[in-house]
């Protein structure tokens, strides 16, 4: 009957697998020691049945009657056939009346139907048994009854069967058990999806204190969600940055525009409306260039270009673009660049960054102060660092700053995304972006991946 619940399925399914697996480990593990026994039963028959022909071997041939009619008479429970016969087949003595069509010095043991004359009642019987030749040509028939040795091998298979209808209703058991509980956790995890896709994005799956395989799974999992919801609401405060950043400078298009088509006198006056709507348009353009070129950094897309760079020659270039700007408010600007210092990445980016830096330096720092830019490779690490004399961003502050569109001196001009674009450079490069408690110091640092 199709059963319309999945999890019911999945149970079916799964422990139904696990069942089959267990009951044909099972049955394998019983045919194993079956024919084990078989093989040691008869092993132990044939080393047996080769013990005696060594020793009828060795006993002198007039003595050969007699050993075996001792050996007959220890034989109590009559499971042994042995008689000697002459060069002819002619019985000597013994407790078997012919020869079986078995032939003499055949390697191994085998089973033939044999005619007994000390069993009443018995005119014929089954034995493994060998014949074997013996100094002076006689022959010696050695062989052990099979009738209790087959009751023997019943017994012990009916013992086997028996044992393993528990085995078997364990397996059935174990297998809906342990497909049951799969089951569920896969159900979890879907409902956890459809849950998820209607909106609840805070939703995690259960993790026990110590997780099996599904356990870590899940613990992969909730991370994924966590990183997921984290992306949304970033996109979604993105999204709000960006309404409520390009609504003033919008508004303020508008209106001046509108203005200038009311008031404006003549061509001139036109010209200038027509430039200052311009000069806001390069504005609203460079927000949204900074935020296209911010999201190509962090997909990574510029990572095929990389190319040996020498950060010696970068730190020396941002400077050099940046000693008029410095000589303009006031400030030096000193470089203390070391030499030699080589990594794989994208000059341009790299160049960028440490210009955005120089320039947060210039912009913030008090006017006739000094910015020094220092490039140093000690320990294996490659430290680039941009220092001057302002008081610093505050501590309570140092994760906001990175954040798009936070600008935290409004008095300044920009549209807080430079450090934005900074973080992004320097973690497609392998720097981690810090800022210091006391002073107004900004680092990238990185391990230098040749040691």
């Amino acid at each position: 009957m199709y059963q319309a619940d999945p999890r019911t399925r999945a149970t079916l399914r799964w422990g139904g697998a696990i069942a089959a697996l267990l009951i044909v480990q099972s049955l394998m593990a019983a045919a194993i020691f079956w024919a084990l026994l078989n093989a040691s039963h008869r092993r132990t028959m044939q080393e047996a049945l080769a013990g005696d022909c060594r020793f009828f071997a060795q006993v002198d041939p007039a003595e050969r009657r007699e050993e075996l009619r001792e050996m007959l008479e220890r034989d109590i429970h009559r499971e042994r056939f042995l008689a000697l016969f002459d060069s002819h087949g002619q019985l000597i003595d013994g407790n078997v009346a012919r020869l079986p069509d078995v032939p003499a010095d055949r390697p191994g043991t085998a089973v033939a139907t044999i005619v007994p004359t000390e069993l009443p009642g018995k005119s014929e019987d089954v034995a493994r048994l060998t014949v074997c030749a013996l100094p002076g040509g006689e022959r010696l028939l050695t062989g052990f009854d099979l009738d209790d040795a087959e009751e023997a091998l019943g017994l012990a298979g009916h013992a086997l069967l028996l044992g393993l209808l528990p085995g078997l209703a364990l397996a059935i058991g174990v297998g809906l058990v342990a497909g049951r509980r799969a089951a569920r956790q896969v159900d979890t995890v879907r409902q956890l999806t459809a849950r998820i896709v209607t909106g609840a994005l805070d939703e995690r799956l259960p993790v026990a204190r110590r997780p099996d395989s599904f356990g870590l799974l899940a613990v992969h999992i909730n991370a994924m969600l966590d990183r997921l919801q984290s992306l949304i609401i970033d996109v979604r405060g993105v999204g709000d940055d960006i309404a409520h950043q390009l609504r003033t400078p919008l508004t303020r298009l508008r209106a001046r525009i509108e203005r200038g088509m009311r008031e404006a006198q003549g061509a001139a006056e036109f010209q200038q409306v027509a430039e200052a709507a311009l000069a806001e348009i390069d504005q609203l353009l460079g927000i949204v260039a900074a935020l296209l070129r911010i999201r190509e950094l962090e997909d990574h897309a510029r990572r095929s270009r990389f190319a040996p760079v020498d950060l010696a020659r970068i730190a020396a270039d941002a400077c050099d673009l940046y000693h008029p700007t410095a000589e303009d408010r006031g400030i030096t600007l000193v470089c203390e660049i070391e030499e030699g210092v080589v990594i794989e990445g994208d000059a341009s980016l790299l160049i960028e960054a440490l210009a955005n830096l120089i320039d947060n330096a210039i912009k913030f720092g008090p006017p006739a102060s000094r910015v020094v830019v220092s490039l140093r490779h000690t320990a294996g690490t490659i430290r680039i660092a941009v220092a001057d004399e302002g008081p610093g961003i505050p501590p309570s502050d140092h994760d906001l700053v990175t954040q798009r569109f936070y600008r935290g001196r409004h008095e300044c001009g920009g549209v807080g995304l430079g450090l934005s674009l900074v973080k992004a450079i320097a973690e497609m490069h392998g720097f981690a972006l810090r800022f210091a408690d006391r002073g107004s110091v900004v680092t990238l640092e990185r391990p230098d991946p040749e040691l």
